[in-house]
C-alpha cells in the first residue's frame, strides 16, 4: 500500500491546493487578453510536465525541465514586467486591508446587489452626447487604487458627479477640457490630469495619445477608463491595460456597473 501514501492528504494539503488555484486564477486574470496569456500557458504545461515526470520518476527528463523552470525565472520577471506590478498593486491597495473588501475579492461572497454609488448613467449619457458632436474626453474612475499621484498633476475638485458639468469640463472651449478627469465615488475629484502613456506596441495606431494614456493608467492601477474619440465620436472603454467590447452603450452601463461593484 506505500504505493498510495501520496493519496493521504491533509487538510492543510486541500487549503495549499485552495489557495493555488486562487492564485493562478488571478494570475490568469491579469494576463487575459495580453500576449502574456500565451506565455502563461505555456509555463503552466511545463510545471505540469515537470510535476508528471517528478511523479514517474523520469529523472532526466525531470532534471531538464526543472533545469528549464529554474532558470527562466529570472525571464519571466522580464516578460511579465506589468503583470507583476499590477497584481503588487492590487496586494498592496490601501482598501485592500477591510476584511469586506478581502471576500469580495476572493469571491466567496460576492454581493450581485450591491450599489453602485457612481451616477453611471450619467457618464453614459455624457459620453453619448460628446460622442454626437465628436468631443473628445478622457475619464477615469477611480476602484481601490488611490490615485492622488496623478490628481496631484492636474486641479483638484470636488464636485458631484453629474451630466452636464461633465460635458461642460470637456466642452472645446473650455479651459479644464485638456488632461484627464478622475472621478472616486459620485465625486469628480480632479480635472486636467496628466497619465502615464503606454510604450504598449500592440495598440492600433488609429488611437491617439488619449487612449495609449487611457491604457497607461489602467496598466498600472486597477482604474477604469473611457475615452470619446475626437476624430469619430466613439467611446472606447478600457480596463487592465486593454480594450473591452461592447455593443451598445446600455451594455457598456452594464459592464460599469459590474466592475464597479
Amino acid at each position: 500500500m506505500e504505493t498510495f501514501n501520496f493519496l493521504d492528504l491533509r487538510i492543510l494539503d486541500f487549503i495549499d491546493i485552495l489557495l493555488v488555484a486562487i492564485l493562478l486564477y488571478y494570475i490568469y486574470k491579469l494576463v487575459k487578453g495580453s500576449a502574456a496569456i500565451n506565455i502563461f500557458i505555456g509555463i503552466v504545461i511545463v510545471y505540469l510536465a515537470w510535476k508528471f515526470t517528478q511523479v514517474l520518476q523520469m529523472e532526466m527528463l525531470s532534471s531538464i525541465l526543472g533545469q528549464f523552470i529554474g532558470a527562466g525565472m529570472f525571464a519571466l520577471i522580464v516578460v511579465f514586467q506589468q503583470e507583476i506590478r499590477k497584481f503588487l498593486l492590487m496586494v498592496g491597495s490601501t482598501n485592500f486591508g477591510s476584511k469586506r473588501r478581502l471576500i469580495k475579492h476572493l469571491r466567496f461572497l460576492r454581493d450581485d446587489d450591491k450599489e453602485v454609488t457612481t451616477d453611471i448613467s450619467a457618464i453614459i449619457r455624457a459620453c453619448e452626447s460628446m460622442g454626437k458632436t465628436n468631443t473628445g474626453a478622457l475619464i477615469v474612475i477611480g476602484r481601490s487604487t488611490k490615485l492622488d499621484f496623478i490628481k496631484n498633476s492636474g486641479d483638484t475638485m470636488d464636485i458631484e458627479l453629474n451630466q452636464p458639468i461633465l460635458e461642460s469640463i470637456f466642452y472645446k472651449n473650455s479651459t479644464l477640457h485638456d488632461g484627464a478627469l478622475v472621478i472616486e465615488e459620485n465625486r469628480i475629484t480632479a480635472t486636467r490630469v496628466i497619465l502615464p502613456v503606454s510604450n504598449d506596441r500592440t495598440i492600433p495606431l488609429r488611437f491617439g495619445l488619449r487612449h495609449r494614456a487611457a491604457v497607461g493608467i489602467t496598466e498600472k492601477t486597477d482604474a477604469l477608463a473611457l475615452v470619446v474619440s475626437e476624430e469619430t465620436g466613439q467611446t472606447s472603454y478600457i480596463k487592465n491595460g486593454s480594450f473591452e467590447m461592447y455593443d451598445s452603450y446600455e451594455e457598456l452601463g452594464n459592464k460599469l456597473k459590474e466592475d464597479l461593484g
